[in-house]
């Protein structure tokens, strides 16, 4: 059963969103921080970033060398937690600008995530998705389906970074993008499991266009409280 357990924010004013597109990642990643420092000095609202990259990986702090690309395309290495992961067109991203209460709980922040993007894809119609004991982000179990067997499949990532109390980096949901260039890499570090989108699920196109809204509310009633988050 589901538990509201009010909001993470260190504010009650309202979430400014900001959809950009494709934007490429390192000059994102670098308004994220601008963005950061001017939330945690009170310059700004808390903030929602959303947005699509051109093809790019990225490495997080925990990436293993084995986890690199084999077919030789550069890689952004960045400050938040995780490994290896790709991102791009068809896949919808966002990156909250939170300044959360005191005292900071990590986990309730990324389960508030998950359970944001959880209920994005019930919305899009892709049921029982959920969470793995000790892996990040959103998966499908193993199983057969239209009688095939299918491996555990993630569906949406998780990679964050909380500095004076205010997050940057977030999540990414993959809706109808290819999976060509996760084939060159160890996504995430996790070798044992496959990737997976909406649409591949949906067997029909799922554009970011038609779940990004979804996303952002989902998103801002997670931080809010008003999203229950079961085990909370």
């Amino acid at each position: 059963m589901g538990f509201q357990h009010g909001s993470i924010r260190n504010s009650a004013e309202g979430i400014d969103v900001s959809y950009l597109g494709e934007v490429d990642y390192s000059e994102t990643w670098t308004k994220q921080a601008e963005l950061a420092k001017q939330r945690a000095d009170g310059e700004i609202a808390d903030t929602v970033l959303m947005l699509q990259h051109p093809s790019t990986y990225t490495a997080g702090k925990r990436t293993e060398p084995k986890d690199r690309p084999t077919n030789g395309l550069p890689v952004v290495d960045v400050d938040r937690g995780g490994r290896i992961t790709w991102h791009g067109p068809g896949q919808l991203v966002a990156y909250p600008i939170i300044q959360l209460a005191d005292p900071v709980d990590v986990v309730d922040y990324v389960r508030r995530m998950e359970q944001a993007l959880i209920a994005t894809c019930e919305a899009a119609g892709v049921h029982g998705v959920g969470r793995v004991e000790g892996r990040s982000g959103v998966w499908l179990s193993a199983g057969v389906v239209d009688g095939e067997l299918k491996p555990a499949r993630k569906i949406a990532a998780i990679g964050i970074r909380i500095t004076r109390g205010v997050t940057m980096h977030g999540v990414s949901l993959n809706c109808n993008n290819t999976f060509e260039y996760y084939e060159n890499i160890v996504p995430c570090g996790i070798s044992d499991a496959g990737v997976t989108s909406l649409s591949a699920e949906l067997g029909r196109e799922v554009t970011v266009e038609q779940v990004e809204k979804d996303l952002e509310r989902n998103i801002i009633d997670a931080l809010n409280g008003d999203l229950p988050v079961p085990g909370a």
